[in-house]
């Protein structure tokens, strides 16, 4: 009975069997009657919960005079789910039983072990998500006109003035919730490989934005080292983002090589892509036990080797076409042995076509000055240098891309 409630559950729905049964054995079932308040807005907690029967009530400033009501949640729906991607796990809204519910309490742990074994259902929350903004932003625009009505002849100006503010702060909510949910899908720690040292940083122009690194543990000593950049800018390329991350993700556990890890991302997005958006990536895999990073490009910017002195190495390059635009697409395979105290750089255009005041571009040439200066420091340390570096450059002036940086330190 368990898990044909659960298999119910559109978020599962896609679930494999042994995944739904898993879930049933684990997953603690709840039980509260009418008028229950479940949680309240800005109380604390590490779960969620899965509504299987019932209707609940999703309250904005429950009990005071701004009290709304944000929408009524059916059976199927997850509710609570903001506190596990804020970092101080509170809840953003009340949840109050409409009706005597059943619901299924999965905790933070719980999340983060379906994630990591079923990688592509990060998706399909980020698209749910999207969907209830989407409803909450009707009943909110609803509301305002049904208030606007009645008080249009005395209070025009006020009106106007209070859309505005209501607007701008609705904005900004929703972009908040694509920033949380984008920050817990990037690593939130880097990765540990005996005689290497990690570095990262994402820093989006905007509050979301299309730029992505993932590191995929791939047993024997190996690890997938994975950096992206969609097209565009915002909420619509921080979706597409994470359709090519979850995709990458996915295929890259499964595939023989790393050229056909790729072309299958590049079939999937050409399957799902309407938008004429397009992602490039440059995916390898780096050999602990042999110091050998074999990786493939698509349409990226080459990574960066320096030897123990500070200077380029040079890489062999071919062709390399951008993900989700061509059919057959080509895509640039290549080897490099890191030698004893070299840096390996991967790193999006956001920092070489920085710009200062005047519009000249930050180039490759300063970024390597800084990489030499700051060879010696930690790989995040060089990461977090070079990202001040450019920050210095472009002065006043406002970023125009999103910057990423991966350093591996070869020790």
């Amino acid at each position: 009975m368990k898990e044909q409630l659960i298999s119910r559950v559109p978020l599962f729905a896609s679930l494999p069997r042994g995944e739904i049964e898993h879930l049933a054995e684990t997953l603690r079932l709840c039980e509260f009657p009418d008028g229950t308040l479940v949680f309240r807005e800005g109380s604390t907690g590490d779960r969620f919960y899965i509504l299987l029967d019932g209707q609940v009530e999703i309250i904005k400033a429950l009990g005071t005079d701004s009290e709304r009501l944000l929408g009524v949640r059916q059976a199927g729906s997850f509710i609570g789910e903001m506190s596990l991607f804020s970092h101080d796990g509170r809840y953003t809204a009340s949840v109050r039983a409409r009706t005597p519910l059943q619901l299924l309490e999965m905790t933070r742990a719980d999340f983060d072990a379906l994630l990591h074994r079923q990688p592509t259902l990060a998706y399909e929350v980020v698209r749910t998500l999207s969907l209830r903004l989407d409803e909450s932003e009707n009943l909110t625009i609803r509301d305002l006109l049904e208030k606007n009505r009645q008080l249009r002849q005395a209070y025009d100006e006020l009106k106007a003035a209070q859309a505005q503010i209501i607007e701008n702060e609705k904005l900004q909510a929703e972009l908040d919730v694509a920033r949380t949910i984008q920050r817990s899908i990037l690593p939130r720690t880097r990765p540990r490989l005996p005689g290497f040292d990690f570095g990262m940083l994402v820093e989006p122009m905007r509050s979301v934005g299309g730029d992505f690194v993932d590191f995929i543990p791939l047993g024997d000593d190996r690890l997938g080292i994975a950096v992206g950049d969609v097209s565009d800018h915002g909420v619509p390329a921080a979706i597409f983002m994470a359709l090519t991350y979850s995709l990458l993700r996915a295929e890259a556990s499964r595939a023989s090589s790393l050229s056909q890890a790729l072309h299958s991302v590049n079939r999937h997005l050409l399957d799902m892509n309407e938008s004429s958006m397009f992602a490039t990536v440059l995916y390898g895999i780096l050999n602990g036990a042999t110091r050998e990073f074999r990786y493939v490009r698509a349409g990226h910017e080459m990574p960066l080797l320096l030897d123990a002195r500070g200077e380029i190495i040079g890489l062999e390059r071919g062709i390399g076409q951008p993900l989700g635009l061509f059919p057959e697409v080509a895509l640039d395979e290549q080897s490099v042995a890191l030698p004893s105290g070299s840096l390996l750089l991967m790193y999006t255009d956001g920092v070489t076509e920085a710009m200062d005041r005047d519009g000249q571009l930050y180039g490759l040439e300063r970024l390597h000055t800084v990489l030499r200066a700051d060879r010696r420091m930690s790989a995040q340390d060089i990461c977090d240098s070079a990202w001040d570096a450019v920050r210095t450059y472009s002065g006043a002036a406002a970023p125009r891309d999103d910057v990423t940086l991966v350093a591996v330190r070869v020790e």
